[in-house]
C-alpha cells in the first residue's frame, strides 16, 4: 500500500497538476478555455488508449515490473513538458506522458486483488483511491503557488521533479508479487479472447458507464471552475484557485468510508447514494456566494470519490479471469470520460455559462444512476466470476 501510494502521487500529481493552471496557460499561449483544457484531455486520452496494451504487457512481464517501467517513462516525459516550445509540442508530450501513466491505474486494482485477501479487497481499493486523491491534490497545490511566483512552466517542472522522487520511492518499496501467474503463449486472438468476458457482462458494462459518466463530470467541474473564479466578481489569483483542490480531502475520507457502508447496506445502494451526493453538490455550486460554491464542491467531490471507490473495487472483485483486462476496461472508460466530457463541457461553459454546464452534468449523473439501478446486483458481496454467469 505504501508503494502504491507513491505510485499514486507520481501518476496523479503529474496527470492533473496543470488543471489549476489552465487560465494561466490560456492567457500565456493565447488559446481558449476549451483549447487549454486539451492539456488535460490529451493526457487522459493517451492514458485511456494505453491501459489495455499495458495490461497485456503485465500479463507476461508482471504487475510490479510493468508499473515501474510505466512510472519511469511518465516521469521522463513529464520533465520534458516545461521545455515544449509551442502548444502543439506541448499537447504531444502530454499525450505521451498520459500513455505512459496508463500503466499505473491499469494494473493497480489487479495487483491489489491478486495480493490481498478478497475479504479486504474493498478496503484496500478504498485506500488506493484515497492515495490517488492525495496525489492529485499534492500536484495541484504545489503548482499554484509556484506559478504565482514564477510561471506555469516552472510550476510544471516542480511537480515533475516531485513525481520523479515518488516514482523512485515506488520502485524501492514495491514488494515482490506472490499472487501473480504469468500468461504465456497466444497472440492477438488470445488477447482478444480475454476481453470478451467482461464485455459480455451487463454488471461490468454498467460499472464502465459509471466510470465514463461520473469521471467526465468530475473533471469538467475542476477544469472550468478555475476560469469562473479567476473572472469577475471573484478575481482569485492562481494560488487561491489551487486551494479549491483541498476539496479532494473530502474524497480521501469518503473513498475509505464507503467500504464499511457497502458492507452494511450493499454496494449498489452506496453507489447510488454517492451519485445523489454528487448531484447535490453540483446544484449548490450554482450559487453566487463563494463560500457556498466551495461547500458544493466539497459535497460533490466526496460523492464522486465514494462512487469511484465502490465502482473500481467492484470491477476487480467481479472477475475470476482476465482481471487485468476487466480493470483496464474500467480505466479506459474512466479516462475516456475525462477526455471526451472534460473537453466538450468547455464548449457548453464558453457559450452558455456555469449553470448550463451544471445542468448538463446533472443529466450525465442521472443516466449513470439509472444504469446502476437497472444493471447492477443489489447484494452485499459478489463472489469472483459471478459477473460472467
Amino acid at each position: 500500500m505504501a508503494a502504491l501510494a507513491c505510485a499514486g502521487v507520481a501518476t496523479f500529481a503529474q496527470l492533473y497538476s496543470l488543471q489549476g493552471l489552465l487560465p494561466l496557460i490560456s492567457r500565456d499561449l493565447g488559446v481558449s478555455a476549451s483549447q487549454a483544457s486539451l492539456m488535460i484531455s490529451v493526457a487522459t486520452l493517451g492514458l485511456a488508449a494505453a491501459v489495455l496494451p499495458w495490461s497485456f504487457v503485465a500479463d507476461r512481464w508482471g504487475r510490479v515490473r510493468t508499473m515501474g517501467l510505466a512510472v519511469a517513462l511518465a516521469t521522463t516525459f513529464g520533465l520534458l513538458v516545461p521545455a515544449a516550445p509551442n502548444f502543439e509540442i506541448l499537447l504531444l508530450l502530454r499525450t505521451l506522458e498520459g500513455a505512459a501513466l496508463g500503466g499505473i491505474p491499469a494494473l493497480a486494482m489487479a495487483y491489489l486483488n491478486e495480493e490481498i485477501n478478497p475479504l479486504h479487497a474493498g478496503a484496500a481499493a478504498g485506500a488506493y483511491v484515497a492515495g490517488t486523491s492525495l496525489g492529485g491534490l499534492s500536484g495541484r497545490l504545489l503548482a499554484g503557488p509556484v506559478a504565482d511566483l514564477s510561471d506555469w512552466r516552472l510550476a510544471t517542472l516542480t511537480v515533475s521533479l516531485t513525481g520523479a522522487a515518488a516514482a523512485a520511492a515506488f520502485l524501492w518499496l514495491a514488494p515482490r508479487p506472490q499472487g501473480f501467474s504469468p500468461v504465456s503463449g497466444g497472440g492477438f486472438t488470445d488477447m482478444l479472447a480475454r476481453l470478451l468476458p467482461p464485455l459480455r457482462s451487463k454488471p461490468l458494462l454498467a460499472l464502465y458507464a459509471q466510470a465514463f459518466l461520473l469521471m467526465g463530470s468530475f473533471v469538467s467541474v475542476y477544469n472550468y471552475l478555475g476560469f469562473r473564479l479567476e473572472a469577475p466578481p471573484y478575481l482569485l489569483p492562481a494560488t487561491a484557485v489551487a486551494l479549491i483542490f483541498l476539496a479532494y480531502l473530502a474524497g480521501t475520507v469518503s473513498s475509505r468510508a464507503v467500504a464499511d457502508l457497502a458492507a452494511r447496506f450493499g454496494r449498489r445502494t452506496v453507489l447510488l447514494a454517492s451519485i445523489t451526493l454528487m448531484v447535490s453538490g453540483l446544484l449548490v455550486t450554482m450559487a453566487a456566494a463563494l463560500p457556498v460554491i466551495l461547500l458544493g464542491l466539497v459535497v460533490f467531490t466526496a460523492g464522486f470519490f465514494g462512487a469511484h471507490s465502490i465502482a473500481s473495487g467492484w470491477t476487480g472483485s467481479m472477475t475470476a479471469t482476465g482481471r487485468a483486462q476487466a480493470s483496464s476496461l474500467y480505466n479506459l472508460s474512466y479516462y475516456a470520460g475525462s477526455s471526451v466530457v472534460g473537453w466538450s463541457a468547455g464548449l457548453i461553459f464558453q457559450s452558455l455559462g456555469w449553470p448550463a454546464l451544471m445542468g448538463a452534468l446533472t443529466v450525465l449523473a442521472a443516466i449513470a444512476a439509472a444504469l446502476a439501478a437497472a444493471m447492477l446486483p443489489s447484494g452485499r458481496v459478489q463472489p469472483p466470476g459471478s459477473a460472467f454467469r
